[in-house]
């Protein structure tokens, strides 16, 4: 009986990997076809003459490697200004006594509940206004002050976790708060740290909203949008777009594949450490 539950829960968790898996599957397919094949000939099954050529056109005619250089570059700069803002921040709030202490917590959880839409006209009056238009800056900027709530949240959370008798004892011990911070509360929450990287990358990765709006030079345009520009007016190359979609799927899997250790600790038991 236990042998058939086994087989049972096996051949479901089986079916499920393969549906999860199949879109990557097909996408790497698809960049391997011609229009042709993605549309009438063959728009499921295996290619029949591979188009490696798809990737050269993706990287000499559609300017990827720009693109991903630009996504790159908005992405480092927009993480490490969350954690430089996010980490202290929550450190403070959860581990410190000070005035206003909650009604700063409280100002930073509004940030959750603001749609983008809502604020997407003031920002782009602003943005003009202080001649960031078509820089990088346009979209830190902005990137760093939606994910720092979210982020903030998370860190907190993993924060409070934390015992303060292993501060305490540092304390003692002739160590400072910035020494304190840095050895002993950051290590231990680096599950909380990678789950809020993660999330800020995936965010950042595949905005198309904000960089559609304050973005129309190709040459600071991010992958999203420059995906959105490879759409012809009378005939699409959709095998050398797929090889796009292909490459820009490379950094969340790398990024999934670095942190997905610590956000499955973060997940099952909220990065807390227990002494």
């Amino acid at each position: 009986m236990k042998k058939g539950k086994t087989a049972i829960i096996m051949a479901l968790l089986i079916i499920f990997s393969i549906i999860c898996i199949y879109p990557l599957i097909y996408l790497l397919f698809y960049s391997l076809k011609t229009n042709e094949e993605i549309f009438f000939l063959n728009p499921f099954g295996l290619p029949t003459s591979p188009q490696f050529e798809n990737y050269i056109n993706a990287i000499n005619a559609f300017n990827i490697v720009g693109f991903f250089k630009n996504s790159i570059i908005v992405s480092v700069v927009s993480i490490a200004g969350v954690m430089v803002l996010a980490l202290p921040f929550a450190y403070a709030v959860t581990r410190m006594k000070w005035k206003f202490k909650n009604a700063a917590s409280t100002y930073m959880t509004l940030g959750l509940f603001i749609p983008i839409q809502v604020i997407i006209i003031p920002l782009a009056i602003l943005v003009r206004q202080m001649h960031m238009s078509n820089t990088y800056f346009a979209l830190i900027v902005p990137y760093i002050a939606f994910n720092i709530s979210f982020s903030s949240m998370i860190l907190a959370t993993s924060f409070r976790s934390i015992p303060k008798e292993m501060e305490e004892s540092a304390f003692m011990d002739g160590a400072t708060i910035y020494r304190t911070f840095f050895k002993i509360i950051m290590p231990l929450a680096k599950p909380a740290i990678a789950t809020a990287i993660t999330f800020i990358f995936l965010g950042v990765w595949n905005e198309y909203t904000v960089a559609s709006v304050f973005i129309s030079n190709n040459a600071v345009k991010t992958l999203p949008v420059g995906l959105a520009s490879f759409t012809g007016e009378h005939s699409t190359d959709w095998g050398a777009m797929g090889a796009c979609l292909v490459m820009a799927s490379i950094p969340t899997i790398i990024i999934y594949t670095i942190f997905s250790e610590q956000v499955e600790k973060a997940l099952t038991i909220g990065g807390a450490v227990k002494g």
